[in-house]
């Protein structure tokens, strides 16, 4: 409706304006008694000073009148379109429970596979292991008094595995919490990234202040799945990863000068970036034009 009111008026105007400026030098043509029109309504075209004075002014307060009310109809049209075609505040909030619903049901089966990979690696590994040492300190004790010798080989291959144990320990829950953010927070942990990276990083972290240890955890994993995939697939000789806080927003920026033509669907590394951040309500973009370069930008809430 309101497409066709503001056509109109556009039309009228700017319509007048050129009817004017064709009519005006045949107005001798025109029947006796003719009057000028618009704004001028009444008075007869006896001559062409009439037709000349009074249709100049017409043609020059249309086209005024166009010039000037075209933008503003326009301006005035489209935000009465973003107003009734954006969705309402009802609206936006189901599609955020129904994200939120799908990316926490992600997030509660990755969660589960985590679970079962986790306790295989305990099983297989480390239980498996312990199993040993406790069999061998047992056979150990067992010939403490009458073979000495093999005691002390079976001490140290009980000492032995108890290393690997360990390490496959480390290995276990570095997987489920990174040690080194639990002793150094997420500047020291991505300090500590960017050294070990496979390409040439730059970090710039501003005051981060306090973060919860789950946005922690999602803020490394992004800029580490990040960088590996730099470092793998973009052909990249350097990235630079930007970290900050507003208020009660984390903001994590990865840019690399690869060669850009990342795809979501291949593999899946930056779509569990995107799992992970929107499991707490984040938001993700990727622009990645082919030739890159290629930017992962990340908006964490992150508590006031």
């Amino acid at each position: 409706m309101t497409s066709l009111v503001f056509g109109l008026v556009v039309v009228l105007c700017a319509g007048n304006a050129v009817a004017t400026a064709i009519t005006v030098p045949l107005w001798w043509a025109l029947p006796a008694g003719t009057r000028a029109g618009g704004f001028a309504a009444g008075v007869p075209l006896s001559g062409w000073g009439t037709a000349l004075t009074l249709g100049t002014a017409q043609i020059v307060l249309f086209a005024a009148l166009t010039y000037w009310l075209v933008p503003l109809l326009a301006r005035l049209h489209a935000r009465i379109c973003v107003a009734s075609l954006s969705p309402s505040v009802t609206e936006r909030l189901a599609q955020r429970v129904e994200t939120l619903t799908e990316t926490r049901a992600d997030a509660m089966n990755a969660h589960g596979a985590e679970l079962r990979r986790i306790e295989r690696d305990l099983h297989d590994g480390t239980q498996a292991r312990l199993v040993a040492i406790a069999m061998r300190l047992g056979l150990a004790r067992e010939s403490l008094s009458e073979d000495p010798q093999t005691v002390a080989r079976l001490l140290e291959e009980a000492h032995e595995s108890t290393e690997e144990a360990m390490a496959e320990l480390r290995v276990v829950i570095r997987t489920i919490y990174p040690p080194v953010l639990a002793d150094r927070g997420l500047a020291g942990a991505l300090a500590a990234l960017g050294t070990r990276s496979a390409i040439d990083t730059t970090l710039d972290i501003g005051d981060l202040g306090t973060i919860p240890a789950a946005v922690e955890a999602v803020a490394y994993f992004t800029i580490a799945e990040a960088l590996t995939n730099a470092a793998k697939h973009s052909q990249a000789t350097r990235t630079a990863v930007r970290v900050a806080r507003d208020g009660d927003r984390l903001s994590i920026e990865v840019t690399d000068d690869g060669v850009g033509g990342a795809d979501e669907t291949l593999g899946t590394g930056i779509a569990g970036i995107r799992h992970r951040v929107l499991a707490l309500d984040g938001t993700v973009h990727i622009h990645s034009p082919s030739g890159g370069p290629t930017t992962i930008t990340v908006s964490l809430a992150c508590g006031s």
